[in-house]
């Protein structure tokens, strides 16, 4: 990256670099929520595995969801979900990436600042391209620190957030068009997740933090969020059951069960064709352009091609499944019930159709069985806000 950059340019980014880089110390000492006899632990686990230990630091973050989300449904309704939701949240991105938890809580704090002051009308605005611009200058920063390499970094999650930043702007000017009556298409559309008045802090913060969407996803509307920790999602004003509640054991196992599958297939697959060199994945030459591989007649290469990318996408199917499931354990995945007491279904947390994407027999159904979620936000909050734009809708995608 650098010989491709003339050389003032070069030097401006270093120097911002090193300028954000200069707040580390300071950012260092927030990092308070992982006992140091935990990391030790997982260092002892990663050596005698022979796994990295940014991978299992990942994949022990989603697993320990499930028990978060246990306790997550015995707390009781109100404040304390919230509270309990931002602090493992944040305990999971410090777990998971260190230091750079803080653009979490940043980025966070900035945008709900922007909420308070700004208009719905403008913050639908601002709100949306600060967040873009916050996520972009991540992915710039990492490509030049680390170009064409791989980290686990604070963009995974960062992308979650942007997409729950973006949604809740619309939702508030959705709410205030509503209230005053305006004529709006796009906010009579979406106005299930509408939202009449901000959300107090420490509600704002459980939903952006929230411990079961905060590593993968998926994104959806605060309401969703908001109606499962207040238990309007089930009951009525008074108390009263909705409708029959139905139980959540078997839409929690299937796809936790799933996951454990697509995670036991990627291991397994992954190991025998990998797109990376094993031994040194960051610096060693990637395995379809070494010298062995070119050598090779085009079907085989074509053939490995294909293979690996089946494979590695299974650690996608992996973690999307898993937040799932941890979602659905606490009724943050329950859709809730139709006007007749019917539950409708499990669908809010459901980011992936595998056998659908798989055997997909066009780009159409390809794309909306793949990443649900985003394909939901691009819908609503991008294509009927920009009147049917497909550049501004494949632009964000």
């Amino acid at each position: 990256m650098e010989r491709i950059l003339p050389d003032a340019v070069r030097t401006g980014i270093e120097s911002m670099i090193e300028t954000a880089y200069s707040f580390e110390p300071y950012f260092a000492s927030t990092v308070v929520l992982v006992p140091g006899f935990v990391k030790d632990a997982v260092a002892s686990l990663s050596e005698s595995t022979g796994q990295d230990v940014e991978t299992l630091e990942y994949l022990l973050g989603m697993l320990i969801c499930y028990p978060l989300g246990l306790i997550m449904l015995a707390l009781p309704y109100g404040k304390l979900k919230h509270i309990f939701s931002f602090i493992l949240g944040a305990f999971l991105l410090q777990f998971t990436i260190g230091i750079q938890w803080i653009h979490q809580l940043i980025s966070s704090l900035l945008a709900y600042a922007m909420f308070l002051i700004l208009p719905a009308k403008m913050a639908k605005t601002a709100v949306p391209v600060f967040a873009m611009i916050y996520i972009t200058a991540g992915h710039l920063h990492r490509q030049y620190i680390n170009y064409l390499g791989w980290d686990l970094d604070f963009t995974g999650s960062q992308m979650v957030l942007t997409m729950k930043l973006y949604m809740l702007a619309y939702n508030l000017y959705d709410g205030d068009v509503l209230k005053k009556g305006k004529e709006n298409r796009a906010s009579k559309k979406c106005a299930d997740v509408a939202l009449s008045s901000l959300p107090g802090i420490i509600e704002y913060l459980g939903y952006t933090f929230c411990f079961a969407s905060v590593l993968a996803g998926p994104a959806f509307e605060y309401k969703y969020y908001a109606d499962a920790c207040d238990g309007s999602r089930l009951y009525d004003k008074n108390g009263k059951p909705k409708g029959s509640i139905p139980s959540n054991v078997w839409p929690t196992l299937r796809p936790l069960l799933a996951s454990l599958l697509c995670l036991g297939i990627f291991v397994i697959g992954n190991g025998q064709f990998p797109l990376l060199d094993p031994a040194d994945p960051q610096n060693a030459t990637p395995v379809l352009i070494t010298g062995a591989m070119l050598a090779k007649p085009f079907y085989e290469r074509y053939a490995y091609s294909w293979l690996a990318l089946f494979f590695i996408r299974f650690k996608y199917y992996f973690a999307w499944m898993n937040a799932e499931g941890a979602n659905n354990i606490w009724y943050a995945g329950f859709e809730g019930f139709d006007e007749s007491g019917k539950p409708k279904g499990w669908q809010v947390s459901n980011n992936i159709d595998v056998i659908q994407f798989e055997t997909a027999p066009n780009l159409k159904t390809l794309s909306a069985a793949w990443n649900k979620k985003t394909a939901n936000w691009l819908a609503k909050y991008v294509y009927i806000r920009t009147n049917g734009s497909l550049f501004a809708t494949y632009g964000m995608r």
